[in-house]
């Protein structure tokens, strides 16, 4: 019997979300219900309320999440019913081609829910990134919900779901910072500061985190920067270079994702350097970058999908280091809301306030 729930809908390109009635369906074979229990705010759902990922409304917001597994469908034993778990937009299907190439992390065919939940004249929601959990429950694949120390309190493991991993792994999986390594991260939010994060305890020697906000500078410092630049006012490739000796960062992580930044991020690096995309663009951007410079200052032009992670092995890691104090996550969450303060969340988000608005449930 389908479950009556509140959840976030975005009806229409552009439009308010609405705070709705959605019927959840039992699990079927390879699915989870899970009672949501807190969910990230993240950009990734402004671009679906804005149509710049896709035009399947009405959408189901949220993807950042954390819970307790309430059914299982059958055939599914992990998890169980009354586990603790993060939910990941990412479920490896173990049969497709990079699967078999034992990269998993770069899955083509990630599994999601079978069912759609729906509206109650029987509409179908998208839900956002296979997820939909602004939600009071949601429904997922088996393989999205990953089981964590119950210890960690919802509003910051939640944030491993999407943000936290992003920019953790685009510095520990995708920039493959090491020992040493002098690392730029551009844009200081959540993303950025989780790269920061990853590249101190990765061993970095040098982290400079830049930004237009003094703010999130400041935020920067206390996730491991030891150094920051204010871009608003100041060159950021002249003031990396005269940081690194004139030679540039080894490793440049753009958390932004916008045409100037990705520019800077290519000059910023030192020769045979490496640039790490993991800010998600505007489908509409476009660069243009001189192919002698492409050839002549050689390196890797990486895009960071998910941080490159595998959330069976990552979560559970992530979640430990919290447990431990060795990565603040509560730090992360500047603000927790209700679900009908969602619209409140997204105008703090453009205004480029705080790291995280955490919707509790």
């Amino acid at each position: 019997m389908p479950q009556e729930v509140r959840a976030a809908v975005a009806v229409a390109k552009g439009a308010p979300t609405e705070i709705r009635t959605v019927l959840v369906p039992d699990p079927g074979p390879g699915e989870a219900l899970v009672a949501v229990q807190a969910c990230g705010v993240c950009h990734t759902d402004l671009h679906y309320r804005e149509g710049a990922i896709g035009d399947d409304f009405p959408y189901l917001l949220g993807h950042e999440a954390a819970g307790v597994v309430e059914a299982v469908g059958p055939g599914v034993t992990d998890p169980a019913p009354g586990d603790y778990v993060v939910l990941a937009w990412r479920a490896p299907c173990g049969l497709c081609r990079s699967c078999r190439r034992g990269r998993p992390w770069y899955c083509f065919d990630s599994r999601n829910a079978a069912q759609a939940m729906t509206l109650p004249d029987g509409t179908a929601l998208t839900a956002a990134l296979g997820i939909g959990a602004f939600a009071e429950k949601t429904l997922v694949a088996a393989g999205q919900a990953v089981k964590v120390d119950p210890a960690a309190r919802p509003e910051a493991a939640g944030l491993i779901g999407c943000g936290v991993m992003a920019g953790y792994g685009a510095a520990v999986h995708t920039g493959a910072v090491g020992s040493g390594d002098t690392v730029a991260v551009i844009g200081c939010g959540g993303v950025g500061n989780a790269a920061i994060a990853g590249a101190s305890r990765a061993g970095a020697r040098r982290v400079i985190a830049i930004d237009v906000d003094d703010g999130r500078l400041d935020a920067a410092e206390r996730f491991g920067a030891t150094d920051t630049v204010n871009s608003r006012g100041t060159d950021p490739i002249e003031a990396v270079r005269s940081l690194t000796g004139g030679h540039g960062a080894d490793v440049v992580i753009d958390a932004v994702g916008r045409p100037e930044t990705y520019r800077q991020g290519f000059y910023l690096r030192d020769l045979a350097g490496t640039l790490v995309q993991v800010g998600v663009p505007d489908p509409a951007t476009t660069i243009e970058l001189p192919l002698i410079d492409l050839f002549s200052r050689g390196g890797a032009l990486k895009s960071s999908w998910y941080g490159d992670c595998l959330p069976s092995r990552d979560f559970p890691v992530l979640i430990d280091l919290y447990l431990s104090g060795k990565l603040d996550l509560d730090r992360f969450v500047t603000a927790t809301m209700g679900l009908d303060d969602l619209e409140r969340a997204f105008a703090a988000m453009r205004r480029g306030e705080g790291l995280r608005s955490v919707i509790t449930l």
